[in-house]
């Protein structure tokens, strides 16, 4: 079998990285293995994996953490692949951005069937990452903004920040759900950060930004994306 796909393995335990190269290899997947948080988003970042399996336990940064910094400009699947097993820890990785979560000890089947599944949806979502909004095209697998066919230059975080409120076309979202979503639970209060960040992006989106036409304020609640 040959999957033409490339597999980032994000996790301490050599066993662990062992057992998945073996299986994944065997099954026609390019394997990468990462030993901790820090060395995993540089070679998420050198390497474009196709998918990324992520263990919470790291030695130098949580997993949370990881998987949060991931989800500031990496949008294909993260499965999360833990010893926790708490309903906490699985709904906080799933809020985090991970696709799906497997507790270890786990069967190689099962993974393999899910990592087919999520690479599957991704496939399956490809032409619909690429959302346009009049002179603005926002192409959600490149990372990469443009009005007027002129490339935007976007941080990150600026560039994560327009991808959720245009994929949430015409609903409003709110400021703590939108500072969760980008920045992270520990940011949820800081609105004058999410106020700066949505100036910026005005000044570089809209036609008039003192008369935003796409990013809409719904005084006291947050913003809404609209043509």
């Amino acid at each position: 079998m040959n999957n033409n796909e490339t597999i980032l393995i994000i996790d301490d335990e050599v066993q662990i990285r062992r057992l998945l190269e073996i299986t994944l290899s065997a099954n026609g997947y390019k394997v990468i293995n990462s030993v901790n948080g820090t060395n995993g988003l540089i070679d998420a970042a050198t390497h474009h994996p196709s998918l990324i399996i992520l263990d919470l336990g790291l030695p130098d940064t949580d997993g949370q953490e990881i998987l949060k910094k991931l989800r500031e400009w990496f949008f294909k699947p993260v499965i999360v692949l833990s010893v926790r097993n708490s309903e906490e820890d699985i709904i906080m990785a799933l809020d985090n951005g991970a696709n799906d979560y497997l507790t270890k000890p786990f069967r190689s089947g099962e993974l393999l069937a899910r990592i087919r599944a999520a690479i599957r949806l991704g496939e399956n979502r490809k032409e619909a990452e690429i959302l346009e909004f009049g002179s603005l095209r926002i192409d959600l697998i490149n990372h990469i903004a443009r009005k007027n066919n002129e490339i935007l230059k976007l941080t990150s975080t600026e560039f994560s920040l327009l991808s959720l409120l245009a994929k949430n076309l015409g609903r409003v979202l709110t400021h703590q759900y939108i500072l969760k979503e980008v920045w992270g639970y520990g940011y949820i209060e800081q609105t004058q950060t999410l106020r700066v960040f949505i100036a910026q992006l005005r000044k570089k989106i809209e036609d008039n930004p003192s008369k935003p036409a796409l990013l809409i304020t719904e005084s006291g609640i947050g913003y809404r994306f609209g043509e």
